[in-house]
């Protein structure tokens, strides 16, 4: 349902949010050896959310990224419509172009609710959720 690209965006910003809940970097090396992720590859996608200002990266020998508290607030459907657009939250359940709330394919129904009901767990679910200690401890983040 989510993208490749989507699935990696999702598990390096709740790393790096956790990772960052003291105010700490995590540098790119680390993330990508965490989620088990082609290095060069979550660089791109963190560089594109960072332009977009789901997080922060700084320069230098201590450098990296990291997402504040105001960035933390962000949910999972905003990263996910950031990555993947808002097709999983908006477009047909089998990708018909002509399927619409006048013209419902056979789907139409049963999946609006399914897609509605997606995007409010993603929607309620946010960054500052995945930083408590709690959390940071029983969290493993899938490898492949």
């Amino acid at each position: 349902m989510l993208s490749k690209t989507c699935e990696y965006a999702l598990r390096a910003m709740i790393y790096i949010a956790q990772q960052s809940r003291d105010g700490s970097t995590t540098n790119i090396k680390k993330i990508a050896a965490e989620i088990n992720s082609p290095e060069l590859f979550i660089g791109k996608i963190l560089q594109a959310l960072s332009k977009h200002g789901f997080l922060k990266s700084s320069k230098g020998r201590n450098g990296g990224f990291y997402i504040s508290d105001a960035e933390a607030k962000h949910s999972l459907a905003d990263i996910i419509t950031a990555i993947d657009g808002d097709k999983i939250f908006a477009g047909c359940g089998i990708g018909l172009a002509y399927c619409s709330e006048t013209n419902p394919c056979p789907i139409h129904n049963t999946y609006k609710a399914a897609r509605d009901q997606l995007y409010e767990i993603y929607g309620k679910t946010t960054l500052s959720q995945f930083r408590t200690e709690k959390c940071g401890e029983k969290l493993q983040l899938r490898r492949e």
